[in-house]
């Protein structure tokens, strides 16, 4: 039976109805954006639909809870790491200095972004989009070089052995100043011309400009993607390739001598420990595996963008940005939580923390051999 009511299945709907459903389809993502904001954002945007309120909402709950857990992680790094007299090494001044960008990431990158999904769209004005551009970028630069000098550091101290130069804190410092030396270039380049920020897909947040096809845009990411991403990244990989290789060379050594002797093992308290190759193992794979996580879909993107493989959608770009900001919130774990010493004395600091009482064993963790600050026992 035919349904002649108005905006029924079959019959016409209201003259209102029918000018709403057509307003609304002809809304895009770029319609709420302020007027100043406007000459940032590439006309690829304009033929896709608001995303939906729930998005923003999901984006601003993600982005709350990982500052939340980042901002207290960090922190507690940096507090325990500067305050803490066993742990004021050289080697320790580069995790202090990964978690101070880490922080620093999340501390200037989530209040903006948490009120901009309210306002479903950017409301701070071009000079700001620039700035919250610049800082979340110079603090993932920064963060990946101070993962590369710490596993290099490591790979000194491990493959080296005592052949190596001693790190002071006089070389810890020139190498955090070349981690934001290096970064500084690289950020302040857009500012200056060489490619520029604008508004990510979803208009609430600002990024690097990968739509843009002119030759000084595109030249940028590539420049930039190599000496952010894939160098950094082949560096972390060499160091720990020749890492597990010397402790692998060094427990085949030691099973050897052992059977020499005739005894089980070189080290009496060797049934009590997890194999240090095991343990080291772990360490490499799980950093470079998270660190592969936070950057690739985002570099994914910027490449997508640049060369056209596949079309790039709003809510794409924003939730590759959320995954590389994330790395903010790894890191803590990697480098502080799985520290013994950092551990205890985090405990010793906020004994609530401490939910069951830690084993002897802890401290003699791989973890803590893995940085300058600690010979390995293996």
């Amino acid at each position: 039976m035919m349904d002649h009511r108005p905006g029924g299945i079959f019959g016409p709907k209201s003259p209102q109805a029918l000018t709403w459903t057509i307003s609304v389809a002809n809304l895009t993502v770029v319609d709420k954006v302020p007027p100043e904001m406007l000459h940032l954002v590439d006309t690829y945007w304009y033929q896709f639909p608001p995303l939906e309120t729930k998005w923003h909402a999901a984006l601003a709950t993600t982005i709350g809870l990982l500052a939340l857990i980042s901002i207290v992680g960090n922190g507690c790094v940096i507090l325990i790491f500067s305050s803490t007299k066993g742990l004021r090494t050289p080697s320790n001044l580069m995790v202090i200095n990964l978690a101070f960008a880490d922080f620093m990431m999340m501390f200037t990158m989530a209040p903006p972004l948490i009120i901009n999904s309210y306002h479903e769209t950017w409301v701070f004005g071009p000079l700001m989009c620039e700035i919250y551009g610049m800082f979340g970028s110079l603090s993932g630069c920064v963060s990946i070089w101070s993962m590369t000098m710490i596993a290099f550091d490591r790979y000194t101290v491990i493959v080296k052995g005592l052949s190596a130069k001693p790190l002071t804190y006089v070389g810890s410092v020139m190498r955090i100043l070349f981690v934001w030396a290096n970064s500084l270039v690289w950020t302040l380049a857009p500012l200056f011309g060489w490619n520029r920020y604008v508004p990510e897909g979803n208009m609430s947040a600002c990024g690097t400009d990968y739509l843009s096809k002119d030759w000084i845009s595109v030249s940028y990411i590539y420049a930039y993607s190599v000496f952010v991403y894939w160098l950094p990244l082949l560096l972390i990989i060499y160091c720990y390739t020749y890492i597990l290789k010397a402790v692998s060379a060094h427990e085949r050594n030691m099973r050897e001598q052992a059977k020499k002797m005739n005894v089980a093992s070189l080290r009496s308290s060797d049934a009590s420990k997890t194999n240090a190759e095991i343990k080291l193992a772990k360490v490499a794979l799980v950093t470079i595996t998270l660190w592969f996580m936070a950057w690739t879909p985002y570099l994914v993107i910027n490449y997508a963008g640049i060369i056209d493989s596949s079309p790039i959608s709003p809510l794409q770009t924003i939730w590759g940005s959320v995954f590389a900001k994330a790395n903010a919130v790894y890191n803590p774990i990697v480098y502080g939580i799985s520290h013994p010493k950092y551990r205890a004395a985090l405990y010793k600091r906020f004994p609530a923390l401490q939910l069951r009482k830690e084993n002897a064993t802890d401290q003699n963790s791989v973890a803590s051999c893995t940085t300058a600050a600690d010979q390995c026992e293996t």
